[in-house]
């Protein structure tokens, strides 16, 4: 079995929004040309957070665009997805974003083999200070990697 791992789309403004706390991964229902969509690399996760109701995890938000050679039978680009997980799983997940200032947020699609699945992380928004730190740090660190290439 190929087990090779292919990162399609990331959400990047997800790890400036928010501390992630723990990891998930998991899979996605989709229609056939959502699936050919997303091969070709037509998803945005930039909105896109998990809600939770009647014991089932939904993906709201995700963009995929429309297929090209979908002809009349195309999707809806926004409509909602089940996440497929095991009931434990979406039971933990729940209970914690019960808690105050908790959400699931995808972070990743991933082609792992030939199964579409969604990386999505439990996170907590970060405050003001929070995201300047992040960017304090992420400047000295490109500075310090300048400084050590132009030495050598």
């Amino acid at each position: 079995m190929n087990d090779e791992r292919r990162v399609i789309a990331q959400n990047r403004r997800a790890r400036h929004l928010y501390h992630f706390l723990e990891h998930e991964v998991a899979g996605i229902e989709l229609r056939g040309t959502e699936v050919k969509a997303i091969r070709d690399g037509r998803v945005n996760l930039t909105d896109a957070h998990v809600h939770f109701a009647n014991g089932e995890a939904v993906l709201m938000g995700c963009h995929i665009g429309p297929y090209e050679h979908g002809g009349y039978a195309s999707h809806e680009a926004r409509r909602p997805r089940r996440l497929l997980m095991h009931k434990r799983q979406i039971e933990r997940l729940a209970s914690k974003v019960q808690e105050k200032g908790l959400a699931v947020i995808p972070t990743a699609v991933v082609l792992i083999g030939n199964w579409i699945k969604i990386e999505i992380a439990l996170a907590r928004g970060k405050q003001l200070h929070d995201k300047r730190e992040t960017l304090r740090r992420r400047t000295l660190d490109r500075e310090a990697e300048q400084a050590v290439k132009e030495r050598e």
